[in-house]
């Protein structure tokens, strides 16, 4: 799709910069770590992980989908419905895989070694949204390649949900205050900072709860939904307990994180 990767940078700079300034300006925490020692590891392995998915992976999403339309591929290439509905259940389905995927990383040790990088990030803010390890993302996108084909997605569909799930990451990762009444409201529609930031409790069973990025509805109708952490939003740690110190958590120690095992005591 011309101008695709263009779209997704203008979105993901935009973004990222309205979610860094409500940080700056209504910030819901106060930071545990150094900012810029956070910083430098979650959005160097931002540019790591663009690269090397470029570079391992023959096609990414929307390259699919086009090939996908072309061979008459998936379930919605041969149902008889208007463009604007297959976008439609394109994207509530794959955004239900997204979810399932992500329970899929807790539960299942090898790939909770993967994901534990997400989680030992000890502060949670826009850049916590895009620290993952470059084996994860791999991985996500050959589960999202697979998505793609067998639901014959259209391109545009892939195309709007990579933005809409790579701005909802920034945005419910963000350390931003947003009114009890409004985010009470705002997450029947849309997982909020306050819903997400839960999954990033020190206690397991908040960790293994909360697993939706874009839309609530699967975690209500699943009962993983857990409205607040028991300790408050402000009482609350972050992290994983195997992992308090910020020196192990560089980007070099970060990459090596997923074969190694965690340190017994902090």
């Amino acid at each position: 799709m011309h101008g695709e990767g263009t779209l997704r940078i203008t979105c993901f700079i935009a973004v990222f910069l309205i979610v860094a300034l409500g940080e700056v300006f209504a910030p819901r925490r106060r930071l545990r770590d150094s900012k810029k020692k956070r910083w430098l590891a979650n959005l160097s392995l931002v540019a790591l992980n663009s690269g090397i998915a470029r570079f391992v992976l023959p096609i990414l999403p929307v390259g699919m989908a086009f090939l996908v339309h072309e061979r008459g591929w998936g379930l919605l290439n041969n149902l008889s419905l208007p463009l604007w509905m297959k976008i439609f259940f394109a994207l509530i389905l794959l955004d239900l895989i997204i979810y399932l995927q992500h329970i899929l990383f807790h539960y299942q040790p090898l790939l909770w070694r993967l994901h534990r990088v997400h989680h030992t990030d000890l502060d949670i803010d826009v850049t916590t949204g895009n620290r993952f390890h470059p084996i994860e993302i791999i991985i996500s996108m050959c589960i999202k390649l697979a998505a793609v084909t067998i639901l014959g997605t259209p391109a545009a569909a892939v195309v709007i949900f990579e933005i809409i799930l790579n701005a909802a990451s920034q945005f419910n990762h963000g350390n931003i205050r947003i009114p009890e009444q409004v985010d009470s409201w705002l997450r029947l529609l849309l997982v909020t900072p306050d819903m997400h930031r839960v999954h990033h409790s020190v206690i397991p069973e908040e960790t293994n709860s909360n697993f939706g990025f874009n839309i609530p509805l699967w975690d209500r109708l699943f009962h993983t939904y857990r409205p607040q952490p028991k300790d408050g939003h402000i009482g609350m740690e972050i992290g994983l307990k195997e992992y308090r110190e910020a020196a192990t958590l560089t980007l070099g120690r970060l990459l090596l994180q997923p074969f190694t095992a965690p340190p017994e005591k902090q």
